[in-house]
């Protein structure tokens, strides 16, 4: 069962303070047009890559599916390209497939692009899906 004091870690924990685009945010969104021209973008701050705590199985079971086990929480929408989420909304990604230079999550469906400061934590993946908007 999770407990609101390991989702108040993961969400308000000040440790794992990393740093992702530093550059203006369209600088950032050009970037990734040119990696991913054809793929929906959201731009996030206050973001926490989650590196999920899973078993060899789990792992195994992931890879196979070319997933990472790592998600992405961002208290902050700042832009989705494709309208889905409000700005200043919260938003936690699917299970990521790729980091591209610190500063690009990328997931099946959406690139999410790491504007300005973060924090990078361990947690299972209880605690890391454990929010979700509904």
């Amino acid at each position: 069962m999770v407990t609101l004091d390991e989702i108040a870690q993961l969400l308000y924990g000040i440790d794992g303070e990393t740093s992702g685009w530093t550059g203006s945010q369209e600088d950032l969104i050009s970037l990734a047009g040119k990696l991913f021209p054809s793929k929906a973008f959201c731009l996030v701050r206050q973001w926490i890559l989650i590196d999920l705590t899973v078993t060899p199985v789990e792992k195994e079971k992931l890879t196979g599916l070319g997933l990472l086990p790592m998600t992405l929480f961002a208290h902050e929408l700042v832009l989705d390209s494709k309208g889905r989420f409000q700005p200043k909304m919260w938003v936690r990604s699917n299970f990521g497939v790729s980091l591209i230079y610190g500063c690009m999550f990328e997931t099946k469906n959406t690139v999410y692009l790491l504007w300005g400061p973060g924090q990078r934590k361990e947690a299972t993946l209880e605690v890391a899906f454990s929010m979700s908007p509904a």
